[in-house]
């Protein structure tokens, strides 16, 4: 079968290639035929969290795992796949950032299924020219979108997704194996998806937030590019390169000058041009040189990209804790509330709190060091998810801003990215257990006051602990810490100030 079945409809196969799609070993790799795992065989190798009087959070925890296992399915389902793979849960496609978002809970069960192979149905798909369509049909493995149609593909962080995967488990193999398709990836949008400048352009489906009112009068918000700088597809490409490069410094085969390069460019141009001085915010810039002043969740990705200068770090981080913009009773809204558009209940991209923008925030936040930011919201977050489980029985696309409730236009069963908060907002910031294998070391911010900890939380590739904290009296207290590890590890406790070492 023709690994290019999805561009027969092309009258020419117009394709600049780039020596880097010689190097993705995916294209024509031979269709996987592992078993698929239920999740009444492996439930008992997940981690188990323990939350002393929170047993709802657990309950949602479980369904969250039980939801993703149903939804695995096999590579068969069409010619072109290559992996069993998990489902976006959306409308019967494969979907590029839903996936990679998807990897950054899924690593907790990798003992279980390797869900990073999800990605590889994408990269064999991938184009000669480096091209890869942002959304995939499962039952026939064909793209959706033809390559220079602005909506076709992005945003680019499976990179980030793969980056962080390696950080967990140390799979030099595979980042040999993705590094390939991703730089061709990277180079194709370089390529096609940059004005004059330098800058980037997307659109209200190729950024995936459809329906965000940033663009001029006259353009279609969710199609069309505007001829405008989009901040966050800048960010993410930003936030590509140092991906990319750190995989290099691991794998020492390519030259990566061009992505220092443009790295310092995006740098300089996200911000000289699209930072506001009088409202510390980075906006997008229209054609005509203005910036929309349009606040959005997108604008965040500059903090994971630790591309924000220290000097306007807690200006720009404020806009989070302002109950008139980013902090309302659910965290985080994809559109500032003080926009005349923006709508209490959520319609879709307008002020709905969906789970991986508000997951990124909380990413960004404790990369420059805002932890206790990431916890308050991080449990303001998760305690909305939670009650609206609680009402409904299932976990949703996306959450109202304003309400306990689901937003508007948002699907039920959707695990899908929504594992991410009752799985990784959960661990992460709430209990606030973060891993960091390559140091051997477990980081504590230790703010809960009852019982709570992780029991088999997985540490690289065979490797689990047992973490618990036993109640303290407040949170001032020096916390009884437990630690059984199948392996010498480090776990740095910090809590109220202060911090201890536990070596076990």
């Amino acid at each position: 079968m023709e690994r290019y079945m999805h561009q027969r409809n092309l009258a020419y196969k117009t394709f600049d290639k780039t020596r880097y799609v010689a190097q993705n070993p995916f294209i024509g790799m031979e269709q996987e035929k592992e078993r698929i795992p239920t999740y009444e065989e492996i439930r008992d190798r997940l981690p188990k969290p323990i939350f002393d009087g929170h047993e709802d959070y657990i309950k949602c925890y479980d369904y969250a795992w039980k939801t993703a296992f149903g939804n695995i399915a096999p590579a068969s389902v069409n010619e072109l796949f290559v992996s069993n793979f998990i489902k976006t849960a959306f409308n019967g496609c494969l979907f590029m950032w839903d996936s990679s978002f998807i990897q950054m809970y899924a690593k907790y069960a990798n003992r279980s299924f390797p869900f990073i192979k999800t990605l590889d149905n994408l990269y064999a798909l991938q184009y000669p020219d480096g091209f890869i369509c942002r959304e995939i049909a499962e039952d026939t493995g064909i793209g959706r979108f033809t390559r220079h149609d602005p909506s076709s593909t992005g945003p680019n962080i499976m990179a980030w997704a793969e980056w962080n995967y390696y950080e967990n488990f140390g799979d030099v193999e595979r980042l040999k194996k993705v590094y390939g398709p991703l730089r061709a990836f990277h180079v194709w949008l370089r390529k096609n998806r940059t004005w004059r400048d330098g800058s980037y352009f997307s659109s209200g489906w190729g950024c995936g937030m459809d329906n965000i009112p940033r663009l001029q009068p006259g353009y279609n918000e969710a199609f069309s590019h505007g001829h405008m700088v989009w901040l966050d597809t800048c960010a993410q490409q930003l936030l590509n390169c140092d991906m990319l490069i750190k995989m290099n410094n691991v794998l020492q085969i390519d030259d990566v000058s061009d992505l220092v390069e443009e790295r310092e460019k995006l740098s300089g141009l996200i911000n000289d041009t699209l930072w506001d001085e009088k409202t510390g915010f980075y906006y997008d810039q229209w054609k005509n040189g203005e910036l929309n002043m349009v606040k959005h969740v997108g604008a965040f990705w500059t903090l994971i990209a630790k591309v924000v200068p220290r000097d306007r770090l807690d200006r720009f981080v404020a806009h989070l804790s302002n109950p008139n913009e980013f902090n309302r009773k659910n965290v985080v809204p994809s559109l500032s509330a003080d926009h005349p558009l923006y709508t209490p209940q959520g319609r879709y991209w307008r002020g709905s709190s969906w789970a991986p923008t508000t997951y990124m925030v909380f990413a960004g936040l404790t990369a420059n060091g805002y932890h206790d930011l990431a916890y308050e919201l991080g449990c303001k977050f998760l305690k909305n998810v939670v009650s609206v489980y609680n009402e409904t029985g299932t976990l949703w696309e996306n959450y109202a801003p304003d309400f306990a409730e689901r937003g508007n236009y948002s699907q039920p069963n959707f695990v899908g990215w929504t594992g991410l908060a009752p799985i990784s907002v959960f661990f992460e910031y709430v209990l606030g257990i973060q891993a960091h294998v390559s140091e051997n070391r477990i980081v504590w911010h230790l703010n809960r006051t009852e019982r709570h900890g992780i029991l088999q939380y997985p540490f690289g590739n065979d490797h689990t602990i047992d973490l618990v904290c036993e109640q303290r009296a407040s949170a001032d207290e020096e916390p009884q810490i437990s630690v059984k590890s199948s392996n010498p590890v480090e776990v740095l406790v910090i809590w109220n100030g202060k911090e201890k070492l536990i070596k076990a």
